[in-house]
């Protein structure tokens, strides 16, 4: 059996799923106000700089992957307007529905489907952008997962990956202490789950960095990829077009 990490344990490949969707059920219900405490709000200016670069217009079809509590897929049904579609998916369904909920008591009404990254159900070519904030990191095969969202996109098409990366070597220490002394900390006061939060800030440090996940997405067949530090590097956004 082929294993894979949990944070900075070893797991069974088989089992990886499992226990992120633990970690989702769990704080799922204080997700969005566990971000904005913990980014101090940045993840927002991160999510608004994505949504520009998207550059979604009126009539377009954009797949937003992970899509948690929606906000990604909020600010894109705004964009694509009535003629256009946004499809909200994650593979965690407490995520989906809080995310779904928010949608409906914003009065946005999208197509919400659970299904898993490495096995898109969506036909070849189909989207003009897809995205994944915050997601990638937690998928078994990244290399599959990414050949999958080339795989729907149209020819030209976007793929942006929003992901927390590999800081500013002067940010290091201090990152560090907060990520393993405060944040826990803070998952416990807020969420009542100290051990998520602990799992995030390992996850971090398993995630490729900002290199090594342009090489995977030129690999997975994306033609030209660039990538924006965002705030030193806590978090980074990739862009792949496809040929």
């Amino acid at each position: 059996m082929s294993t894979t990490h949990f944070g900075f344990k070893s797991v069974d490949e088989s089992e990886k799923a499992r226990h992120v969707r633990g970690v989702f059920d769990s704080v799922a219900p204080k997700y969005d106000l566990m971000n904005d405490l913990m980014s101090a709000g940045l993840h927002r200016a991160w999510k608004a700089y994505t949504v520009l670069v998207a550059n979604l217009h009126e009539g377009d079809k954009a797949l937003d992957i992970a899509g948690g509590t929606g906000d990604l897929a909020m600010a894109f049904s705004k964009k694509v307007g009535k003629s256009g579609q946004v499809v909200h998916t994650d593979i965690n369904e407490a995520m989906l529905s809080t995310g779904r909920n928010r949608l409906l008591d914003a009065g946005i009404a999208l197509p919400t489907l659970v299904c898993d990254a490495e096995k898109l159900p969506f036909p070849d070519h189909y989207f003009n952008v897809v995205s994944v904030a915050f997601g990638l990191r937690n998928m078994t095969h990244k290399d599959v997962a990414l050949a999958e969202m080339q795989r729907v996109l149209k020819p030209g098409g976007k793929l942006l990956v929003l992901e927390f990366s590999k800081v500013a070597p002067p940010l290091e220490k201090i990152y560090d202490w907060y990520s393993f002394k405060v944040l826990p900390r803070l998952g416990q006061w807020i969420a009542g789950d100290d051990a998520s939060y602990r799992y995030l800030a390992e996850s971090i440090r398993m995630h490729p960095g900002q290199g090594e996940l342009k090489t995977l997405m030129h690999k997975a067949g994306f033609g030209h990829v660039d990538y924006h530090n965002l705030t030193g590097g806590i978090a980074a956004l990739h862009v792949g077009i496809k040929r």
